[in-house]
């Protein structure tokens, strides 16, 4: 039988009334509309036998067994220099062997000459929104964010996120293993971030860190340039701040209310009397992690005016936290290297600000550094998260140097997410997620050969290579 495409599934889906998630569409039916129900089932039939080749691959891949040695090229190590004419051995799903051409393989290794090539570990990109979208223009395709409140902590990313995303293999290609996936920015705690690993056969497999950490939104100049058919409250820096405060301040007497309550059940001497738990509130218990300063909240703000507001309501609330975007507060800068707190930035395609040099986004990586700040790339999207390298390639030319730019795509974001013992480098204990390329990972001009994630290898294949092969003219 002929397999049915994606698409004619999804457009007879829709014109049944049915949407994909289950739920009424508005469109006007057409005669689809009475198709019988064994026809939407043929669909539905047909999309789980296109995605069955992928998921077999991937269940196959994690399951595969024997120790691999790639051989004979330039190793990037990252941590430990680069080594030239060098080995690395993968075993189990870990680097079991990282040194130069006297180092040992297993008689049983399955051996691949990349001599002329450049390895090195995979990228990680600090903040993307894959698996959550997948066409931006089609509703139904995208669950980014919860748009009824402004105040949704107890979101959490890892409960929409859709592991068969074309999108994750096409930013795979490019030698991403790893991503922070989080949710949209238009909200101030639009909910909890996840770390993925860009392979597996399921969502479950890619998670790596359900919750890790919750991004708080202080871009104020969106919200003044709001219409005010569709403003709401808070539309101005002040609300904003007003608005998190008084947040901040019910998940602290929560806490307090837990810990009453906790103390009153140690006490209890009468088992038949238990004291009454408070009614739990999952908005201001997910708070509670990031009030205790064990997970970081990601602070984002672009002017430098915002900037500060928004930090000194985090150190009056004791919050660990990191930046994100700054990209309009060259004013500022010196403040923010006070603050020894790592700063995640990108993208590399936004404009500057009429009274800003030309260069001052290529330039804000180096002038970070320069002042001892931690810096960590992030694309901040999801069809272009691939060209998360160039952005690192960009910042070179513009005075951040060659090695401190690898580290912000490798062992920077694994060091603050909270990985380093994981990802990050070529070191031996750590995932086998290794990349191979013909050249300078941060050069637009590379081809990346081999993507191994978790040690074992993943077909560089995707809907745009197989769109490229079947449409070719030769």
């Amino acid at each position: 039988m002929k397999r049915v495409a994606i698409a004619d599934c999804r457009l007879t889906i829709r014109n049944a009334g049915v949407s994909p998630a289950g739920r009424p569409t508005r469109r006007r039916l057409s005669w689809c509309a009475f198709v019988p129900l064994a026809v939407v089932l043929l669909c539905v039939s047909g999309l789980a036998q296109q995605k069955k080749p992928q998921r077999a691959m991937m269940a196959s891949a994690a399951t595969a067994s024997g120790p691999i040695a790639l051989k004979g090229g330039k190793l990037l190590t990252i941590t430990h220099g680069t080594i030239e004419n060098g080995v690395v051995v993968m075993d189990g799903g870990k680097i079991t062997a990282v040194g130069g051409p006297g180092t040992q393989i297993p008689a049983n290794a399955r051996v691949i000459d990349v001599t002329g090539m450049t390895v090195y570990p995979g990228l990680i990109d600090s903040e993307t929104q894959l698996g959550l979208t997948e066409i931006s223009a089609d509703p139904m395709t995208n669950d980014q964010l919860e748009a009824s409140d402004e105040i949704m902590p107890h979101m959490h990313v890892w409960e929409a996120f859709h592991a068969e995303s074309e999108l994750i293999p096409v930013t795979r290609v490019n030698g991403i293993t790893n991503a922070i996936v989080a949710p949209g920015s238009r909200d101030t705690l639009p909910g909890q971030n996840a770390f993925i690993q860009l392979a597996g056969a399921s969502a479950t497999e890619m998670l790596l860190e359900s919750d890790i950490a919750m991004p708080l939104n202080f871009l104020a100049e969106d919200r003044r340039n709001e219409s005010f058919e569709r403003a709401k409250f808070p539309q101005t820096r002040m609300g904003m701040a007003a608005q998190l405060r008084q947040t901040f301040i019910d998940a602290q007497e929560y806490m307090q209310k837990l810990a009453d309550y906790e103390k009153k059940k140690a006490e209890n001497k009468d088992p038949n009397k238990p004291p009454e738990p408070p009614k739990r509130d999952l908005k201001l218990e997910a708070l509670v992690p990031y009030l205790q300063g064990k997970k970081p909240v990601v602070l984002a703000a672009e002017q430098g005016s915002d900037l500060q507001t928004a930090v000194h309501l985090a150190q009056e609330f004791h919050l660990k936290f990191v930046l994100n975007h700054i990209s309009h507060a060259d004013d500022v800068l010196d403040w923010v290297a006070t603050l020894k707190v790592p700063v995640i930035v990108g993208p590399i395609y936004e404009d500057p600000k009429e009274d800003q040099r030309y260069d001052t986004l290529y330039s804000l990586p180096g002038r970070l550094y320069k002042r001892g700040v931690k810096v960590v790339f992030a694309s901040y999207d999801s069809h272009q998260a691939r060209n998360l390298p160039y952005a690192a390639g960009f910042a070179v030319a513009f005075g951040l140097p060659y090695d401190e730019a690898l580290k912000a795509i490798t062992i920077n974001p694994a060091e603050v997410w909270g990985m380093a013992d994981k990802l990050g480098s070529l070191d031996v204990g750590k995932m086998g997620n290794v990349v191979v390329a013909n050249g300078d990972p941060l050069d637009v001009k590379t081809d990346v050969k081999h993507v191994f994630i978790g040690g074992q290898e993943i077909p560089l294949k995707n809907r745009q290579t197989e769109l490229r092969d079947q449409y070719w003219v030769k």
